[in-house]
């Protein structure tokens, strides 16, 4: 008779404990994994574009008003280059972005990683190791979305349609944006890559992007980038 008082003590302790940590953690809105993409046919100046679009979006009031109009008023994110089969590579870690000084705080991390890869364009393989990254994301959240970035189709790794569908199956959406080249002076298979025939906005609708509320949006050129970037962020946040 005398352990149902320690008994009934400690399960009220660890409900008290459970509380204090769901109130430590209260979730975020959106986990958002960015996968950049970093294959051979982007070029050094064209990366540091990239690389600056990225670092400077969620400082951008509009970003930052969509994110603070949550029900938490942050979003967990997390960014990887990927290029080839086996080449994806965590730049930024999951951290939480709710504020200015996180918005600077993963453009100082971010700014500080140098390019990993020059290698072939696997986005079937980006999307999987996505899948994993949101998988042992450490907050919580009801949705899970994947933003593809891309100048070209896929060219190597895992079936795009068989990653994209897993990760839909497991209520992830992913989303792509796609950069425009301008195919003047490329070489044929370049051309071919960077300006398949219908356009690179239409491959990436038909066989990359999928679930609820999928979207393809379309940056005219690396230049306008960070632009893009913005309008798809605040789109995915709102």
């Amino acid at each position: 008779m005398r352990r149902r008082p320690f008994l009934s003590g400690m399960l009220a302790a660890l409900s008290l404990a459970g509380r204090r940590a769901y109130a430590a953690d209260p979730g975020v809105d959106l986990l958002l994994v960015l996968a950049a993409d970093v294959s051979l046919s982007i070029s050094a100046a064209r990366f540091e574009l990239e690389r600056r679009g990225y670092a400077e979006a969620f400082a951008d009031p509009r970003v930052l008003r969509a994110i603070g109009e949550g029900p938490t008023g942050r979003i967990g994110v997390a960014l990887f280059d990927w290029a080839g089969p086996g080449e994806q590579q965590v730049a930024v870690d999951w951290m939480v972005i709710g504020s200015a000084g996180d918005a600077a705080a993963f453009a100082a991390r971010l700014l500080t990683v140098p390019r990993p890869f020059y290698g072939r364009t696997a986005i079937g393989s980006a999307i999987a190791f996505a899948t994993d990254l949101l998988a042992r994301a450490p907050f919580r959240a009801d949705r899970r979305v994947i933003d593809i970035s891309g100048d070209g189709t896929g060219n190597a790794g895992r079936s795009i349609a068989e990653a994209r569908d897993a990760a839909v199956a497991s209520g992830i959406t992913v989303n792509g944006i796609v950069i425009l080249s301008d195919p003047e002076g490329m070489p044929d298979f370049l051309k071919e890559h960077t300006n398949p025939s219908g356009g690179l906005a239409a491959y990436y609708r038909a066989v990359v992007i999928g679930g609820e509320g999928a979207f393809v949006m379309t940056a005219e050129s690396f230049a306008a980038f960070g632009r893009a970037l913005i309008a798809k962020l605040v789109r995915e946040i709102a």
